[in-house]
């Protein structure tokens, strides 16, 4: 029996090759192996979605994935977000709106709101309610939150030359 499992992704836009025991958890890959932080861990759970990434645009919990589910995926996480070394829409928008307090769960609400704009560009305010509580911010009403996901939508249609 193989206790080892080699692995092929693509990881923020970068080919990733590597063997690891086959018990690793994705969050374990990203944090602990690959030096990737922004991803945090939480309930260990799948349930606070702090740990949210990208697996071919759709957000999942890394803290539930092994790291062999994601052999030959598009895997995404909050630092491949920046554009040229610089916030990305989504986190302009958190940063203008004040869609943090702590931060901890802030990198889980980015990756999940790039997920939603992919999906549907410009979401009314019900499907961002519905996308957004699935993630668990312990420090706000989420009011802010709500309104980062909106503006994030607008900077990223204004970028993609889409009308407001």
């Amino acid at each position: 029996m193989k206790n080892e499992a080699e692995i092929k992704f693509t990881l923020n836009k970068r080919m990733v090759s590597l063997t690891v025991p086959s018990s690793t958890i994705l969050l374990t890959l990203l944090r602990e192996i690959l030096n990737l932080n922004g991803t945090r861990g939480s309930c260990e759970s799948a349930v606070c979605g702090a740990c949210t990434v990208l697996v071919d645009d759709v957000p999942m919990a890394a803290c539930s994935l092994f790291a062999f589910e994601v052999d030959g995926a598009r895997v995404e996480t909050v630092e491949g977000q920046l554009v040229d070394g610089e916030p990305g829409p989504v986190q302009r928008a958190f940063i203008e709106c004040g869609g943090f307090q702590c931060g901890f769960c802030t990198s889980g609400m980015i990756m999940l709101t790039t997920g939603l704009l992919r999906e549907d560009p410009n979401p009314d305010r019900s499907k961002v309610v519905e996308w957004i509580s699935s993630n668990t911010c312990r420090c706000t009403g989420y009011s802010m939150i709500l309104e980062s996901v909106e503006r994030a939508s607008e900077l990223a249609r204004s970028e993609n030359g889409a009308d407001e």
